[in-house]
């Protein structure tokens, strides 16, 4: 059976894509081809024990065990030596990436406090997205009395697409909330207030 997300892909945005994107072959429509969970715990004092929190919590929010990165060269500033553990990341694809989407859209973004909206500037011109997460609590799979610490992390979305604008359609219409623009106070008011 195939994710829900992936069926409504196929059923609807691609044909709404093809649309208004005015492409003239069905295989031209952009698609999602992976998401990276990228997590750096390489400023903690005691990084085992971050690295270790690190795997247990990216491996809950995703179902898949992460890999942990070294460093690559020796920085005596940050007391970091060559080869030494300092995040972890997973790669996401198929079924699970689709089921991680759903989660992240539907329920761990709503319960971001104060929310606006993503921001819609944070493609790198090739079409690919990328979204800080503050905090791994939004997540309903962690339990808040077992967090440790913090961990932010950055959710990547490699598009099949270069066109940053085209991406940008494809996300929204998977139901990435980005946001709009809002109208700006004019002069007066801004003085005023």
């Amino acid at each position: 059976m195939q994710p829900e997300l992936l069926t409504h892909y196929k059923e609807k945005v691609v044909d709404q894509l093809r649309k208004s994107l005015e492409l003239e072959n069905v295989h031209q429509v952009p698609r999602l081809e992976k998401i990276v969970l990228n997590c750096s715990v390489g400023k903690e004092p005691d990084r085992k024990q971050a690295i270790e929190d690190a795997v247990k919590e990216i491996s809950l929010i995703t179902g898949q065990k992460p890999v942990i990165t070294l460093s690559k060269k020796a920085i005596a500033n940050f007391k970091l030596r060559e080869g030494e553990a300092i995040g972890v990341k997973v790669t996401l694809r198929g079924r699970r990436m689709y089921d991680f989407m759903m989660r992240l859209v539907k329920t761990a973004i709503p319960r971001i406090r104060d929310f606006r909206g993503v921001t819609p500037r944070a493609f790198d011109g090739r079409g690919n997205y990328t979204l800080g997460v503050a905090e791994q609590s939004i997540f309903p799979e962690i339990e808040l009395d077992k967090i440790k610490r913090s961990l932010g992390f950055d959710v990547t979305f490699v598009t099949s697409t270069n066109n940053d604008d085209h991406a940008r359609e494809m996300l929204r219409a998977l139901g990435m909330p980005f946001r709009t623009r809002t109208q700006q106070p004019k002069k007066e008011e801004a003085a005023s207030a």
